[in-house]
């Protein structure tokens, strides 16, 4: 009985992740670098994600994720990985992250061609 074994088989970290249409500045990638250096993490990636909520129907999430998920979408930003789930991508396509550090404001903001409006707040959008 002679039992074959496939050279090609892969697992999930050794597949190649789909990758998203999100920007991130050089000044939010070094703001990111910064935050992980601080925390003593380098296994973090920044999640950008929409949600369901918000007075015009959803909200951004931006956070930091150990986790790769399956279906996650990934890009490489010189050593900051920005994920995006697979529900967020086409609410994010050509979406791009900054950080201002103002008097008035300090903070990551992202400019979203795909947000039809937006309420006061400025969180969300439909």
């Amino acid at each position: 009985m002679s039992v074959s074994t496939s050279e090609n088989t892969t697992t999930a970290a050794e597949a190649e992740l789909p990758v998203h249409e999100v920007l991130l500045s050089d000044v939010a990638a070094q703001k990111v670098r910064s935050l992980l250096e601080q925390e003593g993490r380098t296994d973090l990636r920044l999640r950008v994600a929409v949600q369901p909520g918000g007075c015009s129907g959803l909200i951004y999430q931006l956070y930091f994720d150990e986790r790769v998920l399956d279906g996650d979408a990934v890009r490489d930003f010189d050593g900051v990985e920005v994920i995006v789930d697979k529900m967020s991508v086409p609410y994010l396509s050509g979406a791009s992250i900054d950080f201002e550090d103002t008097i008035s404001k300090q903070g990551f903001t992202i400019d979203n061609p795909n947000a039809g409006g937006s309420c006061a707040c400025g969180d969300s959008f439909h």
